[in-house]
């Protein structure tokens, strides 16, 4: 194990961590097993340990995770989510420091967004959750968090140079997504295709810490952007989703939602970067979404429509 994998092993073992174990457990420090890291996440580290031979997960924050989660309202989205077979396995949350833990599936794996059939089935049980109409009392604003992950930057300036005329344009969308219909349901918002597990014959999807209310239709615009899909393959996330009866009125809701979520999360990977944390690719790519999907909306598809946008 390399030495930034000791380090986060260390991070498990201190006291806190093994204490909510060993509370939660009802078992002695000594019987925690063979625990190993599992994955570094963009907001959290996991690693999986053993107790009485049977497998758990727990989640640690990562750096910076504090001012960019609000663990009660998490707290509350697992509550609402209890029993709707949806989710994982809940063992235990923090509505405060954010730690989890849940069950270790053997089986289970990640869903691959470039096999049509695992978008199917992806967005059938994308579309299945957003029709439970289940809701909680916070909600998630783009538009506010994109200012928000901006100011966390502490007045230093974009690594972009056509920054402040690419946010002039996506905020400015708000004006026309308010034009179009929606209803607000409990939304993933995190939706990339890692958080669909595969379990077997069933599709959970896990990691809901973003959740909150907010259009569906949000989520498939970031299924989206989080595999990097070109728009051939946007326009088919979009078809199975809908069933093919997907409006034009919506698909441009949708392209909308990509351009916002392609400068949030740009926002985001620019703080993130500050506590050095560097997702490279990752970041122009969503910034480039936040640019190539604005043209698309004003140049080709708003003149198809009678929509007031200016």
């Amino acid at each position: 194990m390399g030495n930034q994998n000791k380090a986060l092993k260390e991070k498990v073992l201190d006291s806190t961590v093994v204490s909510v174990i060993v509370s939660v457990m009802n078992i002695e420090s000594n019987d925690i097993k063979n625990i190993t890291y599992l994955k570094k996440g963009m907001t959290n580290d996991s690693f999986k340990f053993e107790v009485k031979d049977k497998s758990y997960i727990i989640r640690v924050p990562g750096a910076g995770t504090d001012k960019l989660i609000n663990r009660a309202n998490e707290y509350d989205v697992y509550e609402v989510l209890k029993g709707k077979n949806i989710s994982d396995k809940i063992i235990y949350i923090s509505n405060e420091s954010g730690i989890k833990i849940t069950e270790f599936w053997e089986t289970a794996r990640v869903s691959d967004p470039f096999d049509k059939n695992d978008i199917q089935l992806c967005m059938e049980k994308l579309r299945e959750f957003h029709n439970s109409d289940l809701e909680v009392s916070h909600f998630f604003n783009p538009f506010k968090e994109i200012e928000f992950y901006e100011s966390l930057w502490k007045g230093k300036p974009s690594m972009f140079k056509d920054y402040i005329e690419v946010k002039d344009h996506v905020m400015s969308l708000e004006k026309l997504i308010d034009q179009l219909p929606k209803k607000l349901v409990l939304a993933h918002v995190d939706s990339v295709s890692d958080n669909f597990l595969f379990v077997e014959d069933e599709v959970f999807v896990i990691d809901w810490e973003y959740a909150a209310m907010q259009d569906p239709h949000f989520d498939v615009a970031m299924f989206a952007i989080y595999s990097l899909y070109d728009r051939e393959q946007t326009d088919f996330l979009i078809d199975k989703y809908f069933a093919d009866e997907c409006t034009n009125e919506t698909r441009m809701k949708i392209y909308c939602y990509m351009t916002i979520g392609g400068l949030l999360w740009s926002n985001w990977c620019e703080y993130k970067s500050a506590l050095g944390v560097d997702f490279g690719e990752y970041a122009l790519k969503q910034y480039d979404y936040a640019k190539d999907y604005y043209s698309i909306i004003v140049k080709e598809l708003l003149p198809k429509t009678k929509l007031n946008f200016g």
